[in-house]
């Protein structure tokens, strides 16, 4: 009989996680707690290594075909002056992949496609896993009891399963910044791929799609669980002076699409990743802010990397040894390395620190955003057969 996961939670990181366990021969069921996948959140821009992960999990093509190729755009001020322009065909020849921009719902159903019936349990939510049996998993949802040779646990930053087996950890902290995001109702005539927008204690951006709509969000420096009786309204007060397209990413969005979300994330890092036939994968693992936009393209590696691991090693439990020694140290070294670029970008809100900022933007070699990229991008994924 072949080896068996069960993945807890049916994201990105948990579906892509099925299917790297399942290109190495291993059964998998996915347990998501939901009963109807909403695919919430908006847009995603993928990098170089978020996209090579996908290669290897068999949907590169998939995804490549319902994206956009990010080649124009670049970060700028508030009244529309650059301070870093991003050269994607220079990055795609650099890497030899491009970045891409797509939305939510359509990542997540590329991923559910390529999962075979069955292998997705949908409004079920795990309420027992027990460790005691060291050969293997004991896993309750519902009516169902399974035993698997490795748990997943994909169930995001707020992670009841990383509660369980880290008891002592503190959990999730907010960030200090709330994100606001949506879809245009319809496409529009944008100039560029991909923009990011840095004022005080704020940051504006926007994803274009293939096909014309676009992905806008809005960071903000606010105390937890603040919520505009009119978000809409709130952003439009609070942007309409920036430059286009902004108040015409705004005036293109329906109030009822608007998104809310506070922005949590692991600050204290975790001891490790794996514990006993338990593996913490994405968000459960490694919760970062989202101002270098790796956290998919985290877990998405993640999710290689395991199955590679656990290929590769003669065991389960040195197989996810491997997998917690390859992925702990970059993962928080990502997230590191993102709570500081919040902390020199949109989050800074001191006048004259923004404008030191902004001049050291500017006289800044044109090749060095590149080189910005370049330092989280390039990652090569382990070969899964």
């Amino acid at each position: 009989m072949g080896s068996s996961a069960v993945i807890v939670g049916g994201g990105i990181g948990g579906l892509a996680a099925a299917l790297g366990l399942r290109r190495i021969g291993w059964e998998v069921t996915v347990v998501e707690r939901a009963p109807v996948l909403g695919d919430a959140g908006a847009g995603i821009s993928l990098g170089a290594n978020g996209v090579r992960a996908l290669d290897e999990l068999g949907v590169g093509e998939a995804l490549r075909a319902a994206s956009r190729f990010q080649y124009t755009g670049g970060t700028r001020t508030p009244d529309g002056r650059w301070l870093a322009r991003m050269d994607g065909a220079a990055l795609e020849r650099e890497l030899g992949t491009p970045i891409v921009g797509i939305p939510r719902s359509t990542l997540h159903g590329i991923l559910r496609a390529a999962l075979p019936p069955g292998a997705l349990v949908t409004g079920a939510e795990v309420t027992e896993v027990d460790r005691s049996d060291p050969s293997g998993a004991r896993v309750r949802w519902g009516d169902e009891e399974r035993t698997a040779d490795v748990v997943v646990a994909a169930d995001g930053v707020g992670s009841r399963l990383r509660r369980a087996l880290f008891p002592s950890h503190p959990g999730p902290a907010y960030s200090g910044s709330t994100v606001l995001r949506a879809i245009t109702e319809r496409p529009l005539d944008l100039r560029t791929d991909f923009e990011l927008t840095w004022g005080r204690g704020a940051e504006f951006g926007h994803i274009a799609f293939a096909d014309g709509r676009a992905e806008w969000h809005a960071v903000l420096n606010a105390p937890l669980g603040l919520r505009p009786a009119d978000p809409l309204g709130a952003l439009r007060r609070r942007f309409g002076d920036w430059h286009a397209p902004i108040p015409e990413l705004l005036a293109a969005t329906r109030p009822e699409d608007v998104l809310h979300h506070d922005i949590h994330e692991l600050a204290t890092p975790l001891p490790s990743f794996v514990a006993g036939r338990v593996a913490v994968l994405g968000d459960a693992a490694h919760a970062m802010t989202p101002f270098l936009g790796q956290g998919a393209c985290q877990a998405l590696e993640d999710a290689v990397t395991l199955a590679a691991a656990l290929a590769a090693e003669p065991s389960v439990a040195s197989g996810l040894a491997r997998y917690d020694a390859e992925r702990r140290p970059r993962s928080q070294a990502v997230a590191r390395a993102a709570r500081q670029a919040g902390r020199m970008g949109p989050r800074l809100d001191r006048p004259l620190a923004i404008t030191l900022r902004n001049t050291a933007f500017r006289l800044a070699p044109s090749g060095m955003a590149v080189q910005a990229v370049l330092r989280h991008a390039r990652w090569t994924p382990p070969r899964l057969g």
